[in-house]
């Protein structure tokens, strides 16, 4: 007896076929995306390592064990969604697979960045009393770029984790709901990935931050996941035209039938 056509033989089931949209990385845009994603990760890198609270003179209450005095966050706070929105466009695009290259490489570039500032803040200094004023300079260089460990490990921990699990499940999404629905895969990837980053990030770094009692780190912590996504979902709209927009000008990206996990060929 012959088979339905797209039925297993066995099962007699239909074998559900998915279709998936990915363009290829070998294109003019792609280059630009890394460029971003890579220099917003580098800046954010750097400018983590400065805290800050807000609103410290009002902001004052408590739920629980959450004891809020002020809104305590880093230097990185306005710029660093911008890498997880980057990291959005470019698995809706390109793929998970493409995405995986560009942790990568984000990686390698901040663990490069790091080495060089601390070799930079190893080198001889000046005699501070023949020569005060260049050594007030390589004094003060060491101070705001000399590379503290407790940092650099949980920026790099938090980096890794989040955008891998960020890109996991917007593209694991994506392959379940087509093109559609686009709004439901960029909440919920970045409440995932937003999420582990911040524990992790946090978790390690608190104390080097300034954030030593349970009840200023659990502040910080659910301060700055609460931030990252709202300013996420208040950039979606941009989210949205820049998927849209590179979407109508990629000439590859187009459906490719998958089974279980994407085909498409994304470099």
């Amino acid at each position: 007896m012959t088979g339905t056509p797209g039925a297993d033989s066995e099962t007699s089931k239909p074998i559900r076929i998915r279709r998936v949209a990915f363009a290829s990385t070998g294109s003019r845009y792609f280059p630009v995306l890394v460029g971003l994603f890579v220099g917003v990760m580098l800046i954010s890198n750097v400018t983590a390592s400065r805290p800050a609270v807000f609103f410290s003179s009002w902001l004052t209450f408590d739920i629980g064990p959450l004891h809020v005095n002020g809104l305590p966050t880093d230097g990185a706070f306005f710029l660093f969604p911008l890498a997880y929105v980057l990291g959005d466009v470019i698995s809706e695009v390109y793929g998970f697979r493409a995405m995986r290259r560009v942790i990568a490489l984000g990686f390698g570039i901040l663990v490069l960045a790091s080495a060089s500032l601390w070799i930079a803040d190893q080198l001889p200094m000046s005699d501070p009393v023949t020569d005060a004023e260049t050594h007030q300079l390589q004094t003060a260089f060491s101070t705001v770029s000399g590379v503290i460990p407790q940092i650099l490990i949980a920026g790099l921990a938090g980096y890794l984790v989040g955008e891998f699990l960020n890109s996991y499940v917007l593209v694991r999404m994506k392959e379940r709901s087509g093109e559609n629905h686009l709004w439901a895969r960029l909440l919920g990837s970045t409440v995932v990935g937003q999420a582990a980053d911040t524990v992790v990030f946090c978790a390690i770094a608190a104390p080097a931050l300034g954030f030593t009692t349970f009840s200023s780190f659990l502040s910080y912590t659910v301060v700055g996941f609460v931030w990252k996504v709202l300013v996420e979902v208040a950039v979606m709209p941009a989210t949205y035209a820049a998927c849209g927009w590179l979407k109508r000008h990629e000439p590859t990206y187009q459906l490719h039938p998958v089974n279980g996990r994407p085909t498409a060929t994304n470099g």
